[in-house]
């Protein structure tokens, strides 16, 4: 009976481990997605952006409006790029978590923004697992200064 409680007890915190390491890795992978997006906002490259958005991500900006579709969202960042080439901004998370499932993320944190209407707030994402890949399937802005 000793036997198989220590057993279990192993093979539960194996588990465990293993679990935890699958969700450090997944929230590696994420901010490793964020820190390149936040690159590709500052050099203006509107493919780097995109590349993690889902067809049908959808974005409801800071200012309170929201858009639908990726190639809607990539058409208004290219306005916006065109018209303000001074623009950029940065989010920073500050949690990651992963569902029990592995295929969601929710992420939250900060975002500043610079040469805009606003100089940042509160954000959060919704991100979407699909084969060993992580992309957007939504955003929230919340523009607070």
């Amino acid at each position: 009976m000793l036997r198989i409680s220590i057993f279990i007890f192993l093979l539960a915190a194996v588990t465990f481990i293993n679990a935890q390491d699958k969700n450090a890795n997944n929230i590696r992978m994420i901010k490793a997605a964020r820190d390149s997006s936040n690159k590709a906002i500052a050099n203006h490259d509107i493919d780097g952006i995109a590349r993690f958005w889902y067809d049908d991500f959808v974005q409801v900006r800071g200012n309170a409006t929201h858009l639908t579709g990726k190639d809607t969202i990539i058409a208004t960042w290219k306005q916006l790029f065109n018209s303000n080439p001074k623009v950029s901004y940065i989010r920073t998370p500050a949690k990651i978590i992963i569902s029990t499932n592995d295929t969601l993320a929710w992420e939250t944190g900060s975002w500043k923004a610079f040469n805009s209407y606003s100089k940042g707030g509160n954000y959060s994402a919704m991100w979407r697992k699909s084969g060993n890949t992580w992309k957007i399937q939504s955003e929230l802005f919340v523009a607070l200064f």
